[in-house]
């Protein structure tokens, strides 16, 4: 989770260069077991190999970094069912 600056954080992103951008719909699980809506904006890897998105769950969150577990996020067809 670490980049140049410290932490990954919205403040301090990983290197541009290194970011897959991306519109992946997802549904995505709630600590409290309830789902919605969302979508992942982009994709990074880091050093150690771990895969990280930029989430936007819906309605209205602001997008944050967090390491992808395809167990609480779900990614669904981008071309709709």
């Amino acid at each position: 989770m670490a980049t140049r600056c410290g932490l990954l954080t919205r403040d301090c992103p990983p290197p541009e260069a290194e970011v897959r951008w991306v519109y992946q719909p997802v549904e995505v699980q709630y600590p409290d077991g309830g789902w919605t809506l969302g979508r992942i904006i982009a994709w990074w890897t880091d050093g150690a190999g771990e895969l990280w998105c930029r989430l936007r769950a819906l309605p209205g969150a602001c997008p944050q970094w967090r390491r992808y577990d395809p167990e609480s996020i779900l990614l669904l067809p981008g071309a709709g069912i």
